[in-house]
């Protein structure tokens, strides 16, 4: 007996949904639970849980009002709600192209371009490290070195008027190629008014002495791990505020480096959270 077409593109139906969900909804899960009991995954796989935080899970060494503890190795900055929160895991989404801060006396509409917030991290980095924490198109008080230059004729002719954008303080600049510059007012569009944003490289070093990890966000914002050249930075900082040596420090710094995945992707990681347990003996 022939059953009508609705009838069977039903059943079909239903015999799709039971396959995909034995497939789907049983199958593949305890696939990969099975996968995560394989030796060298099955730590990650539950989670890496200690007393105080998670070994996958990066976390700040904080005080209460936010400012390092000296005593430990720091972990990168994070874009994560306020940092590290698995539940809002993200990147800034900012790039390279964001330069011009908006400035505001309303907190709430104010923000900082991703070149500042570099900026004022790399000072903050040196300043707590004792190095030199300048960066190129940074100023000296930590913010983008950005100007908006108006010209005569729109982008050419002759410059009229220069303003720092990122500063209603004293410029980084007094003038720029004649023109005296000017302090930045709050809630003003330099750029909407015409100018063209130029960002001044400034005399820092090519290759900053603070590395790129101490001052960018990871894309998850739950990075725990940092590059082996942030890691020595902090060196001489926490050998000498816990008086051992060096030499130990660096022992434990390199105990607690992950390698390569599979030998050949991404670069080494120094896991901050087992590095400062071992240095607390823990």
């Amino acid at each position: 007996m022939r059953l009508p077409a609705w009838l069977a593109q039903h059943l079909a139906a239903l015999r799709a949904l039971l396959v995909l969900t034995a497939i789907v909804g049983l199958a593949y899960p305890l696939l990969l639970v099975g996968v995560g009991k394989i030796p060298g995954l099955s730590d990650k796989a539950s989670g890496s849980m200690v007393a105080v935080g998670s070994t996958l899970i990066g976390q700040s060494f904080t005080d209460a009002d936010g400012n390092p503890v000296a005593k430990y190795f720091q972990s990168r900055p994070s874009a994560a709600g306020d940092g590290y929160d698995p539940t809002s895991t993200s990147a800034s989404n900012l790039g390279p192209e964001s330069v011009v801060d908006t400035l505001s006396a309303d907190e709430e509409t104010a923000s900082q371009s991703l070149l500042t917030q570099v900026c004022a991290r790399s000072l903050a980095v040196g300043t707590l490290e004792g190095v030199d924490g300048s960066r190129p198109y940074c100023t000296a008080d930590g913010v983008g070195a950005v100007l908006a230059v108006f010209h005569r004729d729109g982008f050419t002719g002759p410059i009229t008027r220069v303003v720092s954008v990122n500063q209603t303080g004293t410029p980084f600049l007094a003038t720029y190629e004649g023109v005296a510059v000017e302090s930045a007012k709050n809630d003003e569009d330099y750029q909407a008014q015409g100018a063209v944003i130029t960002p001044i490289r400034g005399d820092a070093p090519a290759k900053p002495v603070v590395p790129a990890d101490a001052v960018t966000a990871s894309a998850s914002g739950l990075d725990p791990h940092v590059s082996p050249a942030y890691a020595e930075l902090q060196v001489a900082r926490v050998a000498r505020v816990r008086g051992i040596d060096e030499a130990r420090v660096r022992e434990l710094i390199a105990e607690h480096t992950d390698g390569r995945a599979l030998g050949f992707l991404g670069e080494p990681g120094v896991n901050v959270l087992e590095l400062n347990l071992a240095l607390d003996g823990k």
